[in-house]
C-alpha cells in the first residue's frame, strides 16, 4: 500500500484506477463500504484501488471560526484506510485555492487528466468542488463526457435504524454511548495518548495505580468511568478508565487515566491506545479517599464482568 501526499508526487500511471474520495473522518462502516467496493471493482478489472482524501479537514479551512473536533487524527485515519487493503491513498493539501476549483475542473484536471480514473465510487450524499456544487448528477454527466463510470453506495444504518455518519458517531461518543460504536465503526472507539506523570494518587493514596494520558485525539467520551481495553507494545490489557475532573480532589482540568488489571510496570513516556467498550457510571464527588477507593473496587468488578463477555475487534 502506498501513500502519496500531493499530486506533484504522483509520477506513475496506474492501471485502470478505481477511486473513492472524501474526508472519511472516523472511518465508519459507511466509509468502509466504499473502500470495499473500490477494491472489488479494481480487482475485477485488474486495476488499482485508490482513496483520495484531504488534509487539513476542509471545514478547518472554510470555517476557521468554527471549532472542528476530528474523530480520527490524520495519521490514524491513514492507518485505518490502509488496513482496508486499498492499493493507494492520495492526500491533497486542502487550501483556499483548491476549495475554489469548480466541480467540472476538479474532475477534468485531477481525476481524469492526472489520475486517469476509470470508475468512481461515491456515497449517497457526495458533494464536491467549489461550495460543494458538484453532486451525483453532475458526476454522472461528466462520466459520460470523460468516459468513466460512477457507482453510488446507499446509506447504512445503525442499530437504531439511524443513518451512520461522522456527525452521529461524534454525538454518541460525546454522550458516552461508546457501547454503540461496534455497530457504527466495526470496532471500539479508541483514543491515544502518551503516559505522563500525574498526582500519583492512584498508587499512593488509593491502591489503584493509573496511567495518565496526554491526549492525541480530539473527541473524548463524556466524563465518567468506562470498561476499556488497552493496547501497549502490541499486547491488549483489560482495565477501567476515568474521564473527568477528579471532583473529589478538586482538580480543574479534564484528565483521562486508566487502571490496568493485573499489571505493574513503569510506562511513563509510552503511547497507549484505549478502546472504550462500555460506560459504567457518571462522574461523582466522594466524601474522601476511602469512599472513592470502595467505589473503584466496585467499578473494577463491573468492568471485569463487562470485558469477560466483550468481543475482540480488529481495527478494520
Amino acid at each position: 500500500m502506498t501513500v502519496i501526499k500531493g499530486l506533484e508526487k504522483l509520477h506513475s500511471k496506474y492501471p485502470y484506477p478505481v477511486i473513492t474520495l472524501g474526508n472519511f473522518d472516523g472511518v465508519h462502516l459507511g466509509h468502509q463500504a466504499l473502500f470495499s467496493l473500490v477494491k472489488e471493482k479494481a480487482e475485477k478489472a485488474g486495476g488499482t484501488s485508490m482513496v483520495l482524501t484531504f488534509e487539513p479537514h476542509p471545514l478547518r479551512v472554510l470555517s476557521k471560526d468554527r471549532k472542528i473536533s476530528l474523530l480520527t487524527p490524520f495519521d490514524h485515519k491513514l492507518e485505518l484506510i490502509e488496513k482496508s487493503g486499498v492499493d493507494l491513498i492520495i492526500c491533497l493539501d486542502f487550501t483556499p485555492e483548491l476549495a475554489r476549483i469548480e466541480p467540472d475542473a476538479f474532475v477534468r484536471d485531477i481525476l481524469v487528466d492526472r489520475l486517469g480514473v476509470k470508475e468512481i465510487v461515491i456515497g449517497y450524499d457526495f458533494r464536491f468542488g467549489h461550495k460543494g456544487l458538484g453532486n451525483r448528477a453532475l458526476l454522472l454527466k461528466l462520466g459520460r463526457e470523460h468516459n468513466f463510470f460512477v457507482e453510488t453506495v446507499g446509506a447504512m444504518s445503525d442499530a437504531d435504524d439511524l443513518v451512520i455518519s461522522s456527525t452521529r458517531t461524534r454525538e454518541l461518543i460525546l454522550s458516552g454511548q461508546v457501547d454503540q460504536m461496534p455497530a457504527i465503526l466495526g470496532r471500539y472507539y479508541g483514543i491515544r495518548g502518551k503516559v505522563i506523570r500525574g498526582h500519583d494518587r492512584g498508587r499512593k493514596l488509593l491502591g489503584y495505580p493509573t496511567a495518565n494520558l496526554e491526549l492525541v485525539d480530539e473527541v473524548v467520551p463524556k466524563v465518567g468511568v468506562y470498561a476499556v481495553k488497552v493496547a501497549l507494545d502490541n499486547q491488549m490489557y483489560d482495565g477501567v478508565a476515568n474521564v473527568g475532573f477528579n471532583p473529589t480532589f478538586g482538580d480543574g482540568s479534564l484528565s483521562v487515566e486508566v487502571h490496568f488489571f493485573d499489571f505493574d510496570r513503569e510506562i511513563y513516556g509510552q503511547t497507549l491506545k484505549i478502546d472504550f467498550v462500555a460506560g459504567i457510571r457518571g462522574e461523582k464527588k466522594f466524601s474522601g479517599p476511602e469512599e472513592l477507593k470502595k467505589q473503584i473496587k466496585k467499578d473494577c468488578e463491573v468492568a471485569r464482568e463487562i470485558l469477560a463477555s466483550s468481543r475482540d475487534y480488529p481495527e478494520l
